[in-house]
Protein backbone atom coordinates (compact mmCIF):
# COMPACT_ATOMS: atom_id res chain seq x y z
CA UNK A 1 0.00 0.00 0.00
CA UNK A 2 1.31 3.32 -0.74
CA UNK A 3 1.95 5.84 2.24
CA UNK A 4 1.16 9.89 1.34
CA UNK A 5 1.99 12.99 3.13
CA UNK A 6 1.60 16.36 1.36
CA UNK A 7 2.56 20.00 2.26
CA UNK A 8 2.49 22.97 0.65
CA UNK A 9 -0.75 24.18 1.79
CA UNK A 10 -1.14 28.05 3.54
CA UNK A 11 -2.71 31.39 3.62
CA UNK A 12 -3.12 33.34 0.68
CA UNK A 13 -4.80 36.03 -0.60
CA UNK A 14 -7.41 35.57 -3.32
CA UNK A 15 -5.89 35.80 -6.67
CA UNK A 16 -2.85 34.06 -5.38
CA UNK A 17 -0.94 30.71 -6.29
CA UNK A 18 -0.03 27.50 -4.20
CA UNK A 19 1.76 24.59 -4.76
CA UNK A 20 0.91 21.63 -3.02
CA UNK A 21 3.20 18.56 -3.14
CA UNK A 22 2.78 15.07 -2.22
CA UNK A 23 5.32 12.57 -1.56
CA UNK A 24 4.59 8.96 -1.73
CA UNK A 25 6.30 5.57 -0.35
CA UNK A 26 5.65 2.33 -1.89
CA UNK A 27 6.32 -0.18 -4.71
CA UNK A 28 3.07 0.47 -6.56
CA UNK A 29 3.12 4.51 -6.84
CA UNK A 30 4.81 4.63 -10.56
CA UNK A 31 2.04 2.51 -11.59
CA UNK A 32 -1.01 3.97 -10.17
CA UNK A 33 -3.38 7.27 -10.91
CA UNK A 34 -2.99 9.73 -8.28
CA UNK A 35 -5.35 12.06 -7.55
CA UNK A 36 -6.43 15.41 -5.43
CA UNK A 37 -9.44 15.81 -3.55
CA UNK A 38 -10.26 18.13 -1.31
CA UNK A 39 -13.55 19.15 1.62
CA UNK A 40 -14.36 22.51 2.38
CA UNK A 41 -16.10 22.95 6.17
CA UNK A 42 -19.40 21.78 6.26
CA UNK A 43 -19.03 19.63 2.69
CA UNK A 44 -18.16 16.25 1.84
CA UNK A 45 -14.95 15.66 -0.06
CA UNK A 46 -14.80 16.73 -3.56
CA UNK A 47 -12.75 15.77 -6.66
CA UNK A 48 -10.17 18.29 -7.62
CA UNK A 49 -7.56 16.67 -10.32
CA UNK A 50 -6.34 12.98 -10.92
CA UNK A 51 -3.14 11.99 -13.39
CA UNK A 52 -2.44 8.61 -14.96
CA UNK A 53 0.74 6.76 -13.81
CA UNK A 54 2.35 8.15 -17.02
CA UNK A 55 1.32 11.54 -16.57
CA UNK A 56 0.21 11.29 -19.77
CA UNK A 57 -3.49 12.30 -19.09
CA UNK A 58 -4.78 14.41 -16.86
CA UNK A 59 -8.59 15.25 -15.57
CA UNK A 60 -10.13 18.55 -13.48
CA UNK A 61 -13.19 19.64 -11.74
CA UNK A 62 -14.77 21.91 -13.73
CA UNK A 63 -14.36 24.44 -11.08
CA UNK A 64 -10.65 23.80 -11.34
CA UNK A 65 -9.68 23.88 -14.62
CA UNK A 66 -7.71 26.50 -16.82
CA UNK A 67 -7.03 27.34 -12.49
CA UNK A 68 -5.01 24.33 -11.26
CA UNK A 69 -2.08 22.01 -13.11
CA UNK A 70 -1.40 18.18 -11.58
CA UNK A 71 1.87 16.65 -12.47
CA UNK A 72 4.13 14.03 -11.01
CA UNK A 73 7.55 13.02 -11.20
CA UNK A 74 8.17 9.10 -10.40
CA UNK A 75 11.41 9.37 -10.17
CA UNK A 76 10.88 11.27 -6.99
CA UNK A 77 7.79 9.68 -5.89
CA UNK A 78 5.99 13.25 -5.94
CA UNK A 79 2.82 13.98 -6.84
CA UNK A 80 1.95 18.15 -7.48
CA UNK A 81 -1.01 20.30 -7.64
CA UNK A 82 -0.28 24.12 -8.54
CA UNK A 83 -2.91 26.40 -8.47
CA UNK A 84 -3.47 29.86 -9.77
CA UNK A 85 -5.80 32.45 -9.54
CA UNK A 86 -6.97 31.42 -6.39
CA UNK A 87 -10.36 32.06 -5.36
CA UNK A 88 -12.24 32.05 -1.58
CA UNK A 89 -14.35 29.15 -2.73
CA UNK A 90 -10.88 26.97 -2.85
CA UNK A 91 -10.23 27.07 0.61
CA UNK A 92 -10.75 23.62 2.40
CA UNK A 93 -8.38 20.74 3.68
CA UNK A 94 -6.32 19.31 0.32
CA UNK A 95 -5.82 15.34 0.14
CA UNK A 96 -3.51 13.68 -2.31
CA UNK A 97 -4.70 9.83 -2.70
CA UNK A 98 -4.19 7.30 -5.00
CA UNK A 99 -4.41 4.87 -6.67
CA UNK A 100 -7.75 6.84 -8.81
CA UNK A 101 -10.32 5.41 -11.05
CA UNK A 102 -12.91 7.01 -12.75
CA UNK A 103 -11.90 10.48 -10.00
CA UNK A 104 -12.63 7.58 -7.54
CA UNK A 105 -10.09 6.23 -5.20
CA UNK A 106 -9.98 2.63 -5.22
CA UNK A 107 -11.35 1.02 -2.02
CA UNK A 108 -7.92 -0.33 -1.18
CA UNK A 109 -6.36 2.99 -2.34
CA UNK A 110 -4.46 5.71 0.19
CA UNK A 111 -4.99 8.73 1.63
CA UNK A 112 -2.21 11.64 3.06
CA UNK A 113 -3.51 13.35 6.16
CA UNK A 114 -4.88 16.54 3.97
CA UNK A 115 -3.02 19.91 3.97
CA UNK A 116 -5.00 23.15 4.52
CA UNK A 117 -5.40 26.10 2.32
CA UNK A 118 -7.03 29.23 2.91
CA UNK A 119 -7.79 32.07 0.40
CA UNK A 120 -8.95 35.29 1.48
CA UNK A 121 -11.04 37.59 -0.10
Amino acid sequence: QVQLVESGGGLVQAGGSLRLSCVASGQSFSTSAMGWFRQAPGKDREFVADITWSGGSTSYADSVKGRFTISRDNAKNMVYLQMNKLKPEDTGVYYCAGPVGGRVVIASGSWGQGTQVTVSS
